[in-house]
């Protein structure tokens, strides 16, 4: 999990810059790429689950991006120093948000299907939605009900969807073993992204977003060292292939610097309120991965669940006539 929201009274400049057509699909390939790899690793992170304990694979994915972005953790010459409630909002983003949410996750796809989390995934801008009504007292318009209402049905409909069989030979034949559980871990998973993007609404005006990105990744890895320690005395690593290897730095590299890199890079040329649009990719790689690469299949319940995700993440996303015609 990777990328950040910002606001616009925090950073209009960000937002309010216009950028001629060629800059505008470079942004807008930027946070579509953001959002693909985040949905990408989420599903691919089932394999890895299958070969590492849990604690000890997110203990190697933090170590693993905090050896890749030191020069990150410096304070720029024009950054005012952290205040008390600033570090107290940087713990909580990286336990809610990058250890608990990783942890949810981890597990939850471990449990159920990578299409499921998928879908579930997608739920999370109607989520942060409420989150942000709840503890900010941002107004909820029709239409992010309705997403809301979309999110509940497509979630609720996988409670009677049946996990999908593997294909013969693949990664995911022993796949969901606990579906109901998967899938609640992975709404916990999207309860936590909530909560990252409502405490992420005060940091972005105080930190960049890349001592943002290294501090939390460092806080991540030293939450997970006592039971990441703890699994590695008892695990052999020689039994892990090249392969999987590979992919464990892909997937800490994604999740901890290419996908918050990417979406402020987008957001530098794009509305707020238009870049949230291009969360759709997220669930669509994650059951596009789960389905050609995994190979996972969808019954007809899945499908609606998804088409109900989707039309949700749009209603919720779609910028409005008004927000849409700012420069």
């Amino acid at each position: 999990m990777g990328h950040h929201r910002i606001n616009p009274r925090n950073a209009p400049s960000l937002l309010n810059t216009a950028l001629p057509a060629p800059g505008r699909f470079v942004a807008y390939g930027c946070l579509a790429l953001s959002m693909s790899l985040v949905g990408s690793y989420v599903a691919l992170s089932k394999p890895l689950v299958l070969a590492f304990p849990v604690f000890l694979l997110a203990w190697l994915r933090f170590g693993i991006a905090a050896l890749a972005m030191p020069h990150w953790l410096r304070r720029p010459g024009d950054e005012p120093a952290m205040t008390a409630r600033t570090r107290g909002l940087v713990f909580l983003e990286s336990f809610l948000g990058n250890f608990l949410f990783s942890i949810c996750m981890l597990f939850g796809v471990s449990l159920t299907s990578a299409v499921s989390a998928g879908v579930i995934m997608a739920s999370i801008p109607a989520v942060v939605a409420l989150t942000s009504w709840l503890f900010l007292r941002e107004r909820i318009t029709l239409r992010v009900g309705l997403a809301i209402a979309c999110a509940a049905t497509g979630i609720g409909l996988l409670a009677f969807a049946p996990a999908g069989p593997a294909h013969p030979g693949s990664s995911s034949s022993a796949s969901a073993p606990m579906p109901w559980l998967g899938n609640l871990l992975v709404f916990c998973a999207v309860l936590c992204e909530s909560a990252y993007a409502v405490i992420g609404k005060s940091l972005t005006g105080r930190l960049g977003p890349k001592r943002i990105s290294s501090l939390i990744n460092l806080w991540g890895f030293v939450l997970s060292t006592p039971l990441g320690i703890w699994f590695a005395l008892r695990f052999d690593f020689g039994a892990v292939s090249i392969g999987l290897w590979g992919l464990l730095i892909v997937y800490a590299l994604a999740a901890s610097i290419w996908t918050v890199w990417l979406w402020m890079t987008g957001l530098k040329g794009v509305p707020a309120s238009q870049a949230g649009v291009f969360t759709v990719m997220l669930p669509v790689s994650a059951a596009m991965v789960g389905v050609l690469v995994l190979g996972e299949s969808l019954s007809l319940l899945q499908v609606c669940a998804f088409a109900l995700a989707l039309l949700g993440v749009v209603l919720a996303t779609w910028p409005s006539r008004r927000s849409s015609r700012r420069p």
